[in-house]
């Protein structure tokens, strides 16, 4: 398939390469791991942007992104030899849950720590945090306390997807945030920039709790 084209595509091309590298150089998306996307609204269309399957994210640039549907996941157009991320099923079951733009899932450490640490690897369980000053950075209704869950890591990505995509239709007010057990965090926000925001905070809690600030409370 032919490359992405676009102005306002190719802007958000660039924005994305230019995150992951990023998150890369912190340390956050080692290797190939972890996955981008934006999401492209049009008059007759909805589509998001996405990085590639099997690509260093060190070394991602504009062309290495994807288009497909934002809420289908199903690829619009790929440049040659290009795939979707394969846990783009999880950013769409995002983007049909919830207002999002942007979808962010990393490898960070002490997000990582606490998913293994307050997970479960077969069943959800939901990771209380209260009182830390920076749940004021989640957008949250009541930024006191958020509910944060904790999913299984299924061989089946579709199957994560599908949970996430339940667990959000039925807590709208949930906040924009999950994490996988052995697999990292998810964050999501109206634009990039929100989401990259979300991201550092809910990273920041972690490492506090991993060094000791509170327990790890995970409630079925």
């Amino acid at each position: 398939m032919s490359t992405i084209t676009g102005r306002d595509t190719a802007d958000a091309a660039a924005g994305l390469a230019a995150l992951a590298r990023d998150l890369y150089l912190r340390g956050w998306m080692p290797g190939t791991s972890g996955n981008l996307s934006v999401r492209l609204a049009g008059a007759d269309t909805d589509t998001a942007l996405i990085t590639s399957s099997g690509v260093g994210k060190g070394e991602l640039t504009a062309g290495h992104m994807v288009v497909v549907g934002a809420e289908s996941g199903e690829t619009v157009l790929a440049p040659d030899g290009l795939r979707a991320s394969a846990e783009t099923s999880i950013h769409s079951a995002i983007y049909r849950a919830t207002q999002a733009g942007a979808v962010i899932h990393v490898h960070a450490p002490y997000s990582t720590v606490v998913a293994c640490r307050a997970g479960d690897r077969s069943h959800r369980t939901t990771l209380a945090l209260t009182h830390f000053e920076l749940l004021k950075g989640l957008g949250l209704a009541d930024p006191s306390r958020a509910g944060v869950p904790v999913f299984p890591n299924w061989p089946a990505v579709p199957r994560i997807a599908t949970e996430v995509a339940d667990y959000l239709t039925k807590h709208p007010e949930s906040a924009p945030g999950l994490l996988i057990v052995d697999h990292g965090i998810t964050v999501w926000g109206e634009d990039l920039a929100q989401a990259r925001n979300r991201l550092e905070c809910f990273e920041a809690i972690c490492q506090l709790l991993t060094l000791g600030a509170a327990d790890l409370p995970a409630l079925t």
